[in-house]
Formats: C-alpha cells, sequence, structure tokens
C-alpha cells in the first residue's frame, strides 16, 4: 500500500508530537492538525529531519474542517480527543470525542482515504479496576468494560469503525494505548510508586513509552491488515516487583497465564506483537540504568 501523505490529528499532544517525529524521520509528508500551535523548539528539531512537515488548525467537531484538513490525504493518524476522564464534564467528553471521531472516519470514507490508524484506550478493557480482571495479563477479549464516560465514548469509536469500514474498504486500525510515559516520568518511579503496589493497581501497572506509541502508529498505518484493535503498552510494569507478586497482592485469586515472564506486562501485547510486527524498544528500566551510571 503506497502512503506518503499522512494527517496527523491532536498533533501538538504528548502522542501526537511523538508520532510526527517519527514519520518524518522516516520520510513521509506529514500534516500536523491541531487547535494548540507547537512549540518553536520542536518545529526546529522537526526542521532537520528527512520528512516535510506542515502545520493545519481546525475544529474536528466540525465536518466540514474535517473533510478539509483530510483532503488529499492517504491516511490518517487520529489522536485528537479528550486525552483521559476527569478532564471535561463526563457528558462533554462523551460528546466531543464521538463527534470528532464521526467526523474524521465520516471524512476518511467520503475521501477515500487508504488507511486510519486511531487512538482508542487501555481503559475499554474495565479500567480502572476496582473490580478485579477476570484473568491477567489482560487481552482484546476483556473488552468491552467501560467504566467512565470517556471509556464509553472508545468503546462507540470501536463500534463506529467497524461500520465505516463495511461499509468501505478502509482498514480502521484503532490503538487501545496503555498510559503513554517518557523518559522524564520514569525518574519519578522510585518515589511515586514502588512503595505501594495500590497506587497503580487502576491499570494493572501498566504504561507505554511515547516512542512506542509512534511505532505502533507507524507500523499500523503499513501493516497488511483489515480493520483491528490492539493493545499497545510495554514488555513490562512500571514496578520493580515480579508481576505476579503485584498480582498476588492486590488482585489475590486472579488467573494468570502460565507463560508471564517476571516483570511482564499485564496488558498483553500478543496480538500486536503478532498482526502489527509491534515490539516495545523502550523501557523505564533503560533510563533509570543511565541515570545510576
Amino acid at each position: 500500500m503506497d502512503i506518503k501523505r499522512i494527517i496527523v490529528t491532536g498533533s501538538s499532544g504528548r502522542a501526537g508530537r511523538a508520532v510526527v517525529h517519527d514519520l518524518l524521520a522516516h520520510g513521509y509528508y506529514v500534516a500536523g492538525v491541531d487547535l494548540n500551535p507547537p512549540s518553536q523548539d520542536y518545529l526546529a528539531m522537526l526542521a532537520e529531519l528527512p520528512g516535510d512537515f506542515d502545520r493545519l488548525k481546525a475544529d474536528l467537531t466540525d465536518l466540514g474542517q474535517a473533510l478539509e484538513v483530510l483532503l488529499g490525504a492517504d491516511a490518517v493518524v487520529h489522536l485528537a480527543n479528550v486525552p483521559a476522564p476527569g478532564i471535561l464534564p463526563p457528558g462533554r467528553t462523551f460528546q466531543e470525542n464521538t463527534i470528532m471521531n464521526y467526523n474524521i472516519f465520516s471524512a476518511a470514507v467520503d475521501l477515500g482515504l487508504k488507511r486510519v490508524v486511531w487512538a482508542s484506550s487501555e481503559t475499554t478493557l474495565g479500567l480502572p479496576f476496582d473490580t478485579p480482571p477476570r484473568y491477567a495479563p489482560v487481552d482484546e477479549a476483556h473488552f468491552p468494560l467501560p467504566e467512565s464516560s470517556y471509556a464509553l465514548s472508545k468503546v462507540v469509536t470501536e463500534a463506529m469503525a467497524e461500520q465505516f469500514s463495511r461499509w468501505s474498504s478502509i482498514s480502521f486500525v484503532g490503538l487501545r494505548l496503555s498510559n503513554i510515559l517518557g523518559p522524564s516520568d520514569y525518574r519519578t518511579f522510585p518515589e511515586a510508586y514502588w512503595h505501594d503496589a495500590r497506587l497503580r493497581k487502576w491499570n494493572l501497572w501498566g504504561y507505554v513509552d511515547e516512542r512506542d506509541v509512534a511505532q505502533a502508529c507507524r507500523l499500523g498505518l503499513t501493516a497488511d491488515i483489515a480493520t483491528e484493535n490492539f493493545i499497545v503498552a510495554a514488555a513490562d510494569t512500571v514496578m520493580n516487583r515480579p508481576s505476579q507478586d503485584l498480582m498476588a497482592e492486590v488482585f489475590p485469586g486472579v488467573p494468570l497465564a502460565k507463560d508471564l515472564t517476571e516483570f511482564g506486562t499485564l496488558l498483553s501485547i500478543d496480538k500486536a506483537r503478532k498482526l502489527l510486527a509491534y515490539e516495545p524498544r523502550h523501557s523505564w528500566r533503560d533510563t533509570l540504568a543511565t541515570t545510576k551510571e
């Protein structure tokens, strides 16, 4: 599939900045769409990469503007949404996310784009885990268990993606992203989390490096797949304790996979590994090891 011109919505956000950087580094033409402008330092860094970058400003809750920014694109990486529960009132979060997602999906189909990659969420799997998961690592079969209006907006959008795909020849790749973090966050782990396993039980101690989010988005653009949804997480947890010990302390009695590695993720990435060729390349362990040196 020949994809050269990619629109990245939410390009000024944390995931968006990483995705734009990665795509430009791989030589793509990228147009970033956001209501908020990127910093001048970030733009200067992008200018040194081989791909070409343009900036567009648009309100994606307006269908006309969504159509305008996607015109002429080969594909879209759609990251623009209210990024988490609790930022806006629940009803507004649901409304804005589903409207934005409908508009981008509808515009992609009307304009005949070749691929849509979009940010779903780990919250669709049952987060926060105030009720223990049925088993661990949690995989795609644990869906859908939305516990917030934010999570419900993502569940509804996954259903929309299936129908837009059915109406067209476009593959919609949904990435159920874990908590997106980076090196500056990793240095806080010892004091922030390690003294109490309950503090991060809400997502089974999961995370994903922002650079691995970018990798997953790029792989989603070109993988030979139909419409699918994938959990995207790091290969480990945020904790310095074995995963089996964490589960025994906080979620005793929850069945565990026999092949769970010592510090292995409790958000299964087996499907992404198999179908996307996704393999996490970054861990907090690398950053803290470098810091100690």
